[in-house]
């Protein structure tokens, strides 16, 4: 499996690859999609105006996703020692932007500094550098996931596993609503949307079971939502490429 697999599969997009060469590649392995429904008006002072907040039969949802990062590169360099690899912590709604669907980031935390300066800097994402570990729990597959902020000591902890076969999403439903999105958004400094291309085959989701012991990356937002998830996913891996900011098109 590389980045040229998941150039190969392309009649799952919503819209047509860009027509210039990708920059980036990595690969997302370990990933719980863990996710709480609750109402648009909610989140909306959360998302710039600019941004409608997307839903699915009525109602909105908002994800926290702890992952492990590897093959992390700009094209055409190969994987480098102590940057390619990190774990990885995102909390996301999801949005549209002039009618196209998109994933907005309430924050993403990384164990890599360069990684979170370099996602600042050149991607205007609000990433936090944090100590994350990521280990086998028990003699199962199952990953104990632990991560704290650096500077606030926001925390989160949790143990997660599949728990049943791979299948990918069906169009309309809620886990493809959730999942199946190829382009992020974020705000450039002095106002003004910027979006990043992304491209995957489609995820090969499997169910999840997962104790979350501490959810301070969604806690901070004071949000009307339970303490355990409405629902789970889990995907052993997927390879990604995606291309530079740019001005929505």
């Amino acid at each position: 499996r590389s980045v040229h697999d998941a150039l190969r599969r392309v009649d799952h997009r919503p819209w047509p690859l860009p027509d210039r060469a990708w920059a980036w590649r990595q690969r997302w392995r370990d990933v719980l999609f863990a996710h709480w429904s609750l109402p648009s008006a909610a989140v909306r002072h959360l998302v710039p105006g600019a941004l409608d907040i997307d839903e699915l039969d009525g109602t909105t949802w908002i994800g926290v996703v702890p992952l492990r990062m590897e093959g992390v590169a700009r094209r055409p360099l190969p994987d480098l020692p102590w940057i390619s690899a990190f774990p990885e912590l995102n909390v996301r709604l999801y949005v549209r932007y002039r009618g196209r669907p998109g994933v907005w980031f309430l924050s993403l935390d990384a164990g890599n500094r360069l990684a979170v300066w370099a996602a600042r800097r050149f991607f205007h994402l609000p990433y936090h550098h944090a100590a994350i570990r990521v280990e086998k729990a028990g003699a199962g597959h199952a990953l104990r996931y632990d991560s704290r902020r650096k500077r606030s000591g926001t925390a989160f902890r949790a143990t997660y596993a599949a728990a049943g076969e791979s299948y990918e999403a069906a169009p309309g439903g809620l886990e493809h609503f959730l999942t199946e999105r190829y382009c992020l958004f974020t705000e450039v400094p002095g106002g003004g949307i910027r979006s990043v291309q992304i491209h995957h085959a489609p995820w090969p989701l499997q169910p999840a079971a997962a104790e979350i012991e501490t959810n301070g990356v969604l806690d901070i937002f004071d949000l009307p939502v339970a303490a355990a998830p409405d629902c789970l996913h889990y995907a052993r891996e997927l390879d990604v490429v995606h291309w530079p900011l740019e001005s929505f098109r």
